[in-house]
């Protein structure tokens, strides 16, 4: 087997455990919420206090990959994020859980970041967009897991259990990373030449500071920021509010949260992976400029108009296809739009992928928060899924303007 297959493997492994490591939290939400005694609005706190860390240390856990080496820096990031995953357990008030979160998101920032430096130099540019869709629908597959694996677990052995539990998982995963893993292909052991010239060689391949002056004065990595940072409504309220808004908005019992909660994340599997290989055939056509920006826009407009259908449906099996419809076609545009930000931020990519990602978090923060607040006010939970919708719909607006040709490498030689 070709080595970048295995380095591609772990990388989805570890997409799998820090996607289930995320919404453990949300997974385990209800009974943490009864136990400890949380509002609803002290909730969407606790489910931001992640993502405001997350945003803090993407930009620089980024820019310490391509610094440094991939494999240091994704041990490290997962070590981090494990010890506050299974810290969680011995949490027994709101100040000690938005804590924990905020230190496994400290921890957990740059993970995928990294994992797009780590794609830059071991994948034939003609794989790129394949690799993010394996990678995400790893992500996606972690997700539908959580539900399906964690409810049980939280019913038998209590959510601190839970969270013990994950932590040792990622810290496994960590120290075989460490010792199997090399950042230059041509260093690992094992693999042959002739795969290495099929890489194909970079001469920047090496590791050194980011040029940051050249990052933030390239206007289509302003855009793809802010784009995704209003994307980042849509996916966020499927990571932290998805599974209470199916129970106390939809009127699912927790066992069937547990069950079809599931379905969006599994659905979204088939989403990346279709994304990827429809990004790499349509660009192969028309280009990678216009091939990206069709994707992600045309995927968000429907993607919107399934949040709205979804907030005034009122079957339970109607709302299931809905939700799965939903996401699976979110989830198609991702592949095209963390190719098209590798594009821009070219051998930075690491880095240009982490201020990205630091936007879509703090769109995740605010409208974790914000969801929170007016559920508070209103009692409803589905306008705010309504305003989600919303932002959606000018996250495709500004996708379809981005031109991913303009980046950094391409500014650097004219």
């Amino acid at each position: 087997m070709k080595k970048r297959r295995l380095v591609l493997g772990f990388l989805a492994t570890l997409s799998i455990i820090t996607f289930i490591d995320r919404l453990a939290i949300a997974v385990t939400g209800p009974s943490i919420q009864k136990d400890l005694g949380i509002t609803p609005a002290e909730w969407g706190w606790v489910l931001s206090a992640y993502v405001i860390a997350y945003a803090v240390f993407e930009i620089p856990s980024g820019a310490m990959g391509d610094k440094h080496g991939y494999r240091k820096e994704l041990t490290r990031i997962t070590v981090w994020w494990s010890f506050f995953t299974a810290i969680t357990a011995v949490c027994r008030n709101f100040w000690q859980l938005a804590a924990a979160r905020f230190l496994f998101g400290l921890g957990a920032a740059g993970a995928y970041p990294n994992m797009t430096g780590v794609l830059y130099r071991w994948l034939p540019a003609r794989e790129r967009a394949r690799g993010q869709g394996v990678i995400w629908a790893a992500s996606r597959f972690g997700g539908a897991l959580a539900p399906l694996l964690l409810v049980p677990a939280n019913k038998h052995l209590g959510w601190q259990a839970v969270f013990v539990l994950l932590g040792v998982i990622g810290a496994v995963w960590a120290l075989a990373w460490w010792k199997w893993f090399h950042d230059k292909p041509a260093e690992q052991p094992g693999i042959t030449a002739a795969e290495v010239a099929e890489i194909g060689s970079d001469e920047h391949a090496g590791h050194s500071g980011t040029p940051w002056k050249q990052l933030f004065g390239l206007p289509q990595l302003w855009l793809i920021s802010i784009a995704y940072l209003f994307y980042a409504f849509g996916s966020w309220f499927f990571f932290g509010w998805f599974p209470t808004w199916m129970v106390k908005g939809a009127g699912f019992t927790v066992d069937e949260m547990g069950l079809y909660g599931s379905i969006p994340f599994l659905l979204g599997v088939v989403g990346n992976l279709a994304g990827g290989v429809l990004c790499d055939r349509l660009a192969a056509r028309i280009g990678n400029r216009n091939a990206y920006r069709l994707i992600a826009s045309t995927c968000l407009v429907g993607t919107a108009a399934l949040l709205v259908a979804m907030s005034l449906a009122t079957s339970k099996l109607a709302i299931v296809l809905l939700a799965g419809a939903a996401f699976m076609v979110m989830d198609l545009m991702l592949p095209a739009a963390w190719a098209m930000c590798m594009s821009i931020g070219g051998r930075y990519g690491g880095t240009a992928s982490g201020v990205m990602n630091t936007a879509g978090n703090l769109g995740g923060f605010v409208c974790s928060v914000a969801f929170g607040y007016v559920v508070a006010a209103t009692g409803n939970y589905n306008l705010p899924l309504q305003g989600i919708a919303l932002m959606v719909v000018l996250a495709a607006m500004i996708f379809a303007t981005i031109d991913c040709t303009k980046g950094f490498d391409h500014k650097k030689s004219i």
